[in-house]
């Protein structure tokens, strides 16, 4: 796909760009990414913010300082994500943007009616130019229904709106031979096809508030490449690297999207 069909773009931006290791926001993180995304929206792109953070900015405010016992994360997740949504409006109004909250979980992707309950709003979110910021509702997410990280849920909702590019701002600039900071370590720049070598260097991650590492990255990238959707993993201290992948360039690790072929319906008449 070219770069100029990215028309509609998912942009999952996780807890370790968001939010500082004692639980504070990292505003300046907050303000280059929203500058970013405001000007991309205003080329006439949609776009979708998908963003994790609630629970570490929760616990910074309340000054937990673990996040294991489900009712804290649960409460942590209620206090924070008020905190984080009055941060990203605030930013982006400074741009004229207009934004709305989704929380989901993965009952309401996996359900017919919810499913397309969704999809109709962040459709029509798309029709007034508004910027939808969804996040997994923790406040309410158990086992059952839990997606348990960002990632996969930034990839299931751009599969859901047949989006074109899904960007995943990480704490490491791509797809490495080895953990990044080791000796010899290497960067894979290109992913045609998810294969054993390729899941087996997946990591875990290292952050006080993440979830999820570069395993569920993964999990993303065959969940986009399975539905024709493009996918890139770069570093989320660099906004300015969207544009780089919006532009064709390569700044991370790319994962090619497999082509969607039309079955006809051979019920059709």
């Amino acid at each position: 796909m070219k770069a100029d069909m990215y028309k509609t773009i998912v942009i999952k931006v996780g807890t370790t760009t968001l939010v500082h290791e004692n639980g504070k926001l990292n505003i300046a993180s907050m303000e280059k990414l929203v500058r970013v995304i405001s000007n991309i929206k205003n080329s006439g792109k949609n776009v979708v913010l998908v963003t994790s953070g609630a629970v570490g900015v929760g616990a910074g405010r309340l000054g937990v300082k673990s996040k294991e016992d489900v009712r804290i994360k649960q409460a942590l997740a209620a206090v924070g994500q008020g905190i984080l949504m009055q941060f990203y409006e605030k930013l982006f109004l400074e741009y004229g943007i207009n934004v709305a909250q989704i929380l989901l979980t993965k009952d309401d992707l996996e359900k017919g009616i919810r499913r397309q309950n969704a999809l109709n709003t962040l459709r029509t979110l798309f029709e007034f130019d508004v910027v939808p910021i969804v996040n997994e509702n923790d406040t309410v997410a158990v086992e059952e229904i839990v997606f348990g990280d960002n990632d996969t849920l930034a990839a299931v909702v751009a599969k859901l709106i047949k989006a074109d590019l899904l960007i995943l701002l990480s704490d490491v600039d791509g797809l490495y031979t080895l953990p990044p900071h080791e000796p010899g370590a290497e960067k894979i720049c290109y992913v045609k096809d998810i294969t054993p070598e390729i899941e087996a260097l997946a990591v875990g991650t290292y952050s006080a508030f993440g979830t999820g590492g570069m395993q569920s990255k993964i999990t993303a990238a065959r969940i986009a490449m399975k539905a024709g959707i493009a996918m890139a993993i770069i570093d989320g201290e660099n906004p300015l690297d969207i544009y780089n992948v919006l532009e064709g360039k390569n700044p991370g690790t790319f994962f090619e999207p497999k082509k969607q072929i039309d079955i006809p319906n051979k019920n059709a008449v």
